[in-house]
């Protein structure tokens, strides 16, 4: 079969996908591990140096000494490995793990239960810990700061307060979002560790891992090529790797060369920079609607068709981390490095842009004064 007529049969079958984009830092339904696919030890994992190497020197002094590891948080953007931190961990710490989430725990007698259950210095990972309900947060205080916990038994005036003993545990919680978290809960983590978005060439060693794993050979030159498009996330990265064995393998390749990694990527979208065709449509809005801005949040999200909190959350962290957007008091702004990346020319914001943008804004205004007149 031709390029043409397999990449044709592609767009037919999974053209890019609006509900569940490839370049995605949240998990997706389409996302799966084959065995082996998750690290299990340090040497398995890589970047996140500083974060290791503490962690290291903690687990060991914790098992040296014989006792739990402090309780820690794990926080940052999606996708950048936070349950495989934990596991590693736990598996350092020779101990079980016990996974749950903020939502899935509604009522303090799940937690209790999850909590009696634990075995001398076994690990509890609850991910997405911020959204836990803040009256079963409440008989995590006791838990992580004396091993206790209290119960209520009876109602009214016959109720009372029995303390039960909890085993020595180690408390691990992620979260996207830690500026939501209580400060009664963040004060009680011994250790607070921030993970970073990787470097190019530690995303190449992830992806050589996977691609051992996933009995794919992969060139040098189409690591390079793939690490640089991954915006920084391994998930990203695992991610595109699968789609790219894909393209491979209709192709008749038992290895990712530069020219599946081309043709993979010109499929999916994915241009140099890990932008993909919504990231790309949104700033050309900004710029050919709006004159490069600023615009409002729900006055773009009415010309592009989304969801204001979905290009809030989703689309415009990474355009803000590579310094294409910027907010404003009055929007969002398009910088100079957006400009170049669509190859378009950069208005002179001394003139004709903000001229056009204050008729804009006093044609908005007239048209709202007239319709007061009307009423």
């Amino acid at each position: 079969m031709s390029d043409n007529g397999f990449f044709s049969m592609y767009d037919d079958e999974a053209t890019y996908e609006e509900e569940e984009r490839v370049i995605s830092r949240e998990r997706l339904s389409s996302d799966r591990e084959d065995a082996g696919m998750r690290p299990h030890t340090w040497e398995e994992y890589f970047g996140q140096e500083k974060i290791k190497a503490n962690l290291s020197v903690f687990i060991r002094a914790a098992l040296q000494r014989g006792e739990a590891l402090d309780h820690v948080l794990l926080y940052g953007p999606p996708g950048l490995g936070k349950t495989t931190l934990a596991g590693i961990i736990a598996t350092e710490l020779g101990v079980q793990m016990k996974i749950s989430s903020g939502p899935a725990i509604e009522r303090q007698g799940d937690l209790a239960a999850i909590l009696t259950n634990l075995q001398e210095r076994d690990v509890l990972f609850i991910d997405e810990i911020h959204r836990l309900n803040r009256q079963v947060e409440e008989i995590l205080y006791p838990a992580m700061e004396d091993y206790a916990l209290d119960i209520m038994i009876g109602k009214g005036p016959s109720a009372r307060s029995i303390r039960l003993d909890l085993p020595q545990f180690t408390l691990i919680g992620a979260t996207t979002r830690a500026g939501l978290l209580t400060s009664p809960l963040r004060d009680r983590f011994g250790m607070m560790l921030r993970l970073e978005l990787y470097e190019p060439k530690e995303i190449a060693q992830i992806l050589k891992r996977n691609a051992g794993v996933l009995s794919m050979g992969i060139t040098e030159e189409a690591l390079r090529v793939i690490s640089s498009r991954c915006r920084g996330t391994p998930r990203v990265a695992i991610r595109i790797l699968r789609r790219l064995r894909d393209f491979a393998q209709v192709m008749g390749k038992d290895t990712i060369d530069i020219e599946v990694a081309q043709k993979g990527l010109e499929a999916l979208e994915i241009d140099s920079l890990g932008l993909d065709r919504t990231d790309i449509t949104l700033m050309k809005n900004i710029a050919e609607i709006f004159a490069g801005g600023p615009v409002g949040l729900d006055t773009l999200a009415a010309t592009s068709g989304e969801d204001a909190g979905t290009i809030e959350d989703v689309y415009e962290p990474y355009l803000m981390q590579i310094g294409f957007i910027s907010k404003t008091p009055r929007g969002r702004i398009l910088n100079r490095g957006a400009y170049e990346h669509l190859a378009l020319p950069y208005p002179d914001r001394r003139g004709g842009t903000e001229n056009a943008i204050s008729e804009a804004q006093a044609g908005e205004q007239l048209s709202f004064d007239f319709g007061e007149a009307l009423e």
